[in-house]
């Protein structure tokens, strides 16, 4: 099978409440966007085997939820970056671009994160009403960003703040 151009990572768990944003945001784009040059993939959490899933790929998109942030979501590129998450429950995915460019030899390919704010993290809960309205803000980001797939316009957006 080819390997699709640009892969987007949604990850999280959905009966964690607001941790469901990633997963939400893949399907989100699942059901508005053709998605042949797209690959969805999902996971409760980044782990060191995800680095081969960049292999191939021209853009890398990950989305989680967040509770860095103030604002509704950050929209950041992403560089290697060499911590200690991938001893942890919860590996970044600086670290992820880390290892591929360790076990590659070469730069990861243009990676991005769709960081979107979160507060709720309790098994069986539901989304809070922040997280509602921070992910009803973000998806006009996902819509910019699936309608121009090209690094440029990734790119740009990196420089606003929402």
């Amino acid at each position: 099978m080819m390997t699709k151009p640009i892969l987007v990572f949604g990850y999280g768990n959905a009966s964690r409440g607001d941790d469901a944003l990633g997963v939400l945001a893949l399907e989100y784009i699942q059901t508005h966007f053709t998605l042949d040059a797209v690959e969805l993939l999902t996971d409760f959490q980044l782990h060191i085997e995800h680095a081969l899933d960049l292999e191939q790929r021209e853009m890398v998109l990950f989305i989680d939820a967040s509770v860095k942030s103030d604002c509704a979501f950050a929209f950041t590129q992403l560089t290697p970056q060499r911590d200690l998450s991938h001893t942890t429950h919860a590996m970044s995915p600086s670290a992820v671009l880390d290892i591929y460019q360790r076990l590659q030899n070469k730069a990861p390919p243009p990676c991005f994160l769709l960081a979107i704010g979160a507060e709720c993290f309790g098994l069986g809960e539901s989304l809070s009403d922040n997280a509602k309205r921070n992910f009803a803000n973000a998806t006009k980001l996902i819509d910019q960003l699936f309608n121009t797939l090209t690094l440029e316009c990734w790119q740009m957006q990196c420089s606003q703040s929402f």
